[in-house]
C-alpha cells in the first residue's frame, strides 16, 4: 500500500510531482545502489517537527491530556486509516467495489482527515508501485532497504525512473470524478481544515482542552497513521509468509494488518489486488476495513464487490506460494500424516 504522506507525501514539496513511472531495465534496477541520493532537507526538517512533536504528544497524553482527548485522537486515527484503506485504496485505485456518493463523500473527508496526499496523486503512486512493485519504478523500492521503503523515499528527491515513465500510467477515472476532482482542486484548502485546524479546535471548544494538548495530541495521531501506513511499504514487504507467492517481496503481516486495519495481509493482495477485502479470508478481527465496506454493502452503499474464487486462490497457491498456506500449503512429504487427513477435511467443506 503506497503511503505518500508528511507534508510532502509523494512529493508536495519534492520535484516533478505529476509525473509517474513505467518501466525499468535490469540494468537499471541495478544501479539504484550506485545512485547517489540528493536529500529533499525542507522534507527532511519538516517530518522531524513533527516526530518531536507526536514524542511531546505521547508525554502529554500520560500528564495533562484529558482522556476525551485521547480517545478522539484514537477515533480519528481509525476515521483517516478508513479514507486510506475503504478509499483511497480499495475504490479508487483498485476499483474492487464501487459506492454510492454519500459513501464517496464520507470516504473523501476521512482521505483528508488522513493526509497522505489527495486521492488523484496517492492512487496514481500507488498504481505504479503494483505495476512496478521493487524495481527502480516503484516510488518505495523495497530492495533499497528497511529505511528508505518506510520513510526515506519521502526525504529525498525520486529516481529518475520514478520521474522518466510517469506519462504513461491512465488516470482519467480519477478525475472523471466528481468528488474526487473536488477534494484534488481544492486539497490545499480542506487538508489544513480537516486534518488539522478542525480536530485541534473541538477538543478545545467541546470539552474545554488546552491548545497544547489538542494540537499535539493531533499530531500524535497524524504521525502514528502515516508510520502505520509507511509500514505497509516497509515491514510487510520484509517479513512474513507467502502463501500465495514466493516470487514477490510482500509478506502476510498479522501485526501490521490489524494497526491499518486489514492492509497487512499484502502477499495475498498483491497476488489479487482487485479482490475488496485485501486478504483471502477477510476476518473483520484483524480487517476493520472490511467490516465497515459490508456494513455500508447491507443499506447499498457500497455495491458490485469483488472476490476471488476458492478454485483460483487454491491454484495460486499450488503453483506460487511458499507451502505456509493453512489448507492448500499441507501435505507435502514432510507433513505428518494426520495433518494431510486434516486438511482434506477443510478443503471438502469449503469447496
Amino acid at each position: 500500500m503506497a503511503s505518500n504522506a508528511i507534508l510532502m507525501p509523494t512529493g508536495v514539496l519534492s520535484e516533478n510531482d505529476d509525473e509517474i513511472c513505467s518501466t525499468v531495465s535490469h540494468a537499471e534496477e541495478n544501479s539504484s545502489q550506485q545512485r547517489k541520493i540528493e536529500v529533499v532537507w525542507t522534507n527532511v526538517t519538516i517530518y522531524i517537527f513533527l516526530l518531536l512533536t507526536a514524542l511531546y504528544g505521547l508525554v502529554l497524553i500520560f500528564t495533562s491530556a484529558k482522556l476525551y482527548t485521547t480517545i478522539y485522537a484514537v477515533i480519528l486515527y481509525h476515521l483517516s486509516a478508513l479514507g486510506i484503506t475503504a478509499g483511497a485504496h480499495r475504490l479508487w485505485c483498485h476499483r474492487s467495489y464501487k459506492a454510492k456518493w454519500p459513501l464517496k463523500v464520507i470516504l473523501m473527508f476521512c482521505n483528508t482527515l488522513a493526509y497522505e496526499n489527495s486521492i488523484i496523486i496517492w492512487t496514481r503512486d500507488h498504481r505504479v508501485h503494483h505495476k512496478y512493485s521493487d524495481t527502480d519504478a516503484d516510488p518505495h523500492n523495497a530492495k533499497r532497504g528497511f529505511f528508505f521503503s518506510h520513510v526515506g523515499w519521502l526525504l529525498c528527491k525520486k529516481h529518475p525512473e520514478v520521474k522518466n515513465k510517469g506519462k504513461l500510467l491512465d488516470i482519467s477515472d480519477l478525475f472523471a470524478d466528481p468528488i474526487v476532482y473536488f477534494q484534488h482542486k481544492y486539497y490545499m484548502i480542506l487538508m489544513p481544515l480537516i486534518c488539522f485546524i478542525l480536530p485541534t479546535y473541538f477538543p478545545i471548544i467541546l470539552w474545554n482542552e488546552t491548545f497544547r494538548n489538542s494540537f499535539c495530541l493531533n499530531i500524535f495521531r497524524y504521525v502514528c497513521s502515516l508510520n502505520a501506513a509507511w509500514s505497509i511499504n516497509s515491514v510487510a514487504h520484509m517479513w512474513g509468509k507467502k502463501p500465495y507467492d514466493k516470487s514477490i517481496f510482500p509478506a502476510e503481516n498479522k501485526i501490521i494488518s490489524i494497526i491499518t486495519l486489514g492492509e497487512g495481509w499484502h502477499n495475498y493482495h498483491h497476488a489479487f489486488p482487485w479482490d475488496y477485502k485485501t486478504s483471502e479470508l477477510g476476518k473483520y478481527s484483524t480487517n476493520l476495513s472490511t467490516l465497515v465496506i459490508d456494513a455500508f454493502a447491507k443499506i447499498g452503499w457500497a455495491y458490485d464487490l469483488k472476490t476471488v474464487s476458492a478454485e483460483m486462490v487454491q491454484k495460486r497457491v499450488q503453483k506460487t506460494g511458499d507451502g505456509s498456506h493453512n489448507v492448500w500449503g499441507w501435505g507435502d512429504k514432510d507433513q505428518p500424516k494426520e495433518d494431510y487427513e486434516k486438511a482434506r477435511i477443510i478443503l471438502r467443506k469449503i469447496t
